[in-house]
C-alpha cells in the first residue's frame, strides 16, 4: 500500500501516550490505542492513537509513546528517531519473515520488530546511497523506536550469528535494464 501523508499501522498496538502532550495540566502516561502513522517532510513519524476518552489525537511523535509498566522516563526525540521523514509519501508493511522478530539497536539494546516505513517519490530515496527503509521497534525500555536498517541487526536464531558487522557496502549504484549494456552483463550507473 502507499500512503501520502497518513496511513493504517499494519496492525493497531496497545500502548501508552505522554499526557503531557495530550492533555491539559496532566502528567504521567494514558493508555491508548495506536492505529495510524503520518509522514511529514523534516519531522519525526507522527503516530494516531485512540485515547480511551474516544478522542483521536493525530501526529503523537514517537517518543511520547511508551509501553509496558515502568517505561524508560527520560525519552527524547534523538533516542526515538535517528532520521526526520523524507517527505509523505512511503509504502507501510510488515515484513512476514521478520514479523516478531528480536532485533538489537546499536544504542538501547533489544527489542521486537513492528513493521517498515519505506519512503518513496522523494529525492533521498532515489539516491541509493541515502535510500532507507526505517523500522519500527518495541524497544524493551518500555519506549518505541524508528530506526534505519544500518542502526539494527535482528536476531533469527536458525540464522543470523547477530554481531555488528564492520564491513557492509553502501549502495551506490541503481541498475536498469532497458539500458541494453545493463541486460547484457554490462555497465552499472554510478
Amino acid at each position: 500500500m502507499i500512503f501520502s501523508q497518513a496511513g493504517d499501522l499494519p496492525h493497531h498496538i496497545y500502548c501508552q501516550v505522554d499526557m503531557a502532550h495530550t492533555r491539559l495540566a496532566k502528567t504521567g502516561f494514558e493508555d491508548c490505542v495506536w492505529f495510524g502513522l503520518n509522514s511529514t517532510h523534516g519531522r519525526l513519524w507522527g503516530c494516531n492513537v485512540l485515547l480511551e476518552c474516544g478522542a483521536i489525537y493525530r501526529n503523537v511523535p514517537i517518543h511520547k509513546l511508551a509501553w509496558g509498566a515502568d517505561p524508560k522516563l527520560e525519552w527524547g526525540p534523538e533516542d526515538a528517531q535517528v532520521w526526520d521523514c523524507y517527505g509523505p509519501q512511503y509504502t507501510l508493511l510488515e515484513y512476514k519473515y521478520l514479523a516478531s522478530t528480536d532485533v538489537e539497536t546499536r544504542k538501547d539494546g533489544l527489542g521486537q520488530y513492528l513493521c517498515t516505513a519505506a519512503p518513496i517519490g522523494d529525492g533521498y530515496s532515489r539516491e541509493p546511497s541515502q535510500a532507507k527503509e526505517f523500522t519500527f521497534i518495541r524497544l524493551e525500555n518500555g519506549r518505541f523506536a524508528v530506526l534505519p536498517t544500518d542502526h539494527i541487526i535482528v536476531h533469527e536464531t536458525s540464522f543470523t550469528n547477530a554481531k555488528w558487522p564492520d564491513d557492509i557496502k553502501r549502495q551506490t549504484e541503481t541498475y536498469s535494464c532497458e539500458n541494453a549494456d545493463d541486460c547484457f552483463g554490462g555497465r552499472a550507473e554510478t
